[in-house]
């Protein structure tokens, strides 16, 4: 199976070339650029896959409320241009999408059926994007996640969440993080996996894909210092407080019963995942 992955030095990119197994056509944003047609179709026949992996995204949340014609461009019919292409060129297409294109009212994890509700424009263009998935390629899997950390956001120019708050601490930086907005961390490596196993049961469908339990940016931040032995002046504040440009859910944690009733295996909690990633960074306590 011959598997073309759309954004291969990213996050998750990188981390689906160190886990897939098989015929690997890697692609980085100077081999396609996904709002252009005849890009996405160049890269097709020049490699004819059996299965598309798009990780491609504008998923600079905040910058996107600025800039929303660059995440419809991506986002939208970023996603538009891959699906056409892998329905007329006969691939399945694995689509990467995400939890913002939740409200956050609900209390409880969000399954694949809840109604969407994006808040900001991120989260908007990236339902346009699932909707044009699943109108233009019947055979696709939409994979949502949140909350990624993987060794690529380690590099030089690149970041994570849990980089960030390294970073920071390193300087000797007072801390502030939201406390009053949950996620379920999801570590790339353990998503590439999961991607593979989903990508092989030939399932197509929804799906929500994350480390297993949940926590609030605050605490997730807290853990990273527990830890790495790091002890920053760390403050919890909320999301009003904090004022970022783009409004987020207050609750977007994703449930994985599709998932599993794929086949899939549930994937590791989330602390203990962040301690291996961590541990690969050299950083563990």
């Amino acid at each position: 199976m011959r598997v073309m992955i759309i954004g291969a030095d990213g996050q998750l990119g990188t981390d689906l070339v160190r886990t897939l197994e098989g015929d690997l056509a890697p692609l980085t944003h100077a081999d396609i650029e996904v709002s252009d047609r005849a890009s996405v179709d160049a890269a097709m026949d020049a490699h004819g896959p059996d299965v598309v992996i798009n990780t491609a995204a504008f998923h600079q949340v905040d910058a996107a409320e600025g800039d929303p014609a660059k995440a419809i461009a991506v986002n939208t019919v970023g996603a538009r241009n891959v699906a056409l292409a892998c329905a007329e060129h006969g691939a399945a297409l694995c689509h990467v999408s995400t939890d913002y294109v939740f409200g956050g009212g609900k209390l409880t994890p969000y399954d694949e059926i809840d109604a969407p509700g994006p808040l900001n424009v991120y989260g908007t263009t990236k339902l346009a994007g699932e909707y044009f998935v699943r109108a233009l390629a019947p055979r696709s899997y939409i994979a949502r996640t949140t909350g990624l950390f993987g060794i690529a956001g380690s590099r030089e120019g690149r970041s994570n969440f849990v980089e960030t708050m390294l970073r920071l601490a390193w300087r000797g930086r007072d801390i502030k993080v939201v406390g009053d907005q949950r996620v379920s961390p999801t570590y790339t490596y353990d998503l590439a996996l999961a991607l593979g196993g989903l990508i092989a049961t030939h399932r197509y469908g929804v799906y929500h894909v994350t480390n297993s339990n949940e926590c609030s940016w605050f605490e997730l931040a807290r853990a990273v210092f527990e830890l790495t032995g790091l002890a920053p002046n760390l403050s919890e504040t909320t999301a009003a407080e904090f004022a970022a440009a783009a409004q987020r859910p207050a609750y977007s944690v994703l449930a994985n019963g599709a998932l599993e009733s794929a086949g899939v295996a549930r994937l590791r909690p989330w602390r203990d995942a962040l301690a291996v990633y961590l541990g690969e960074r050299g950083l563990l306590a």
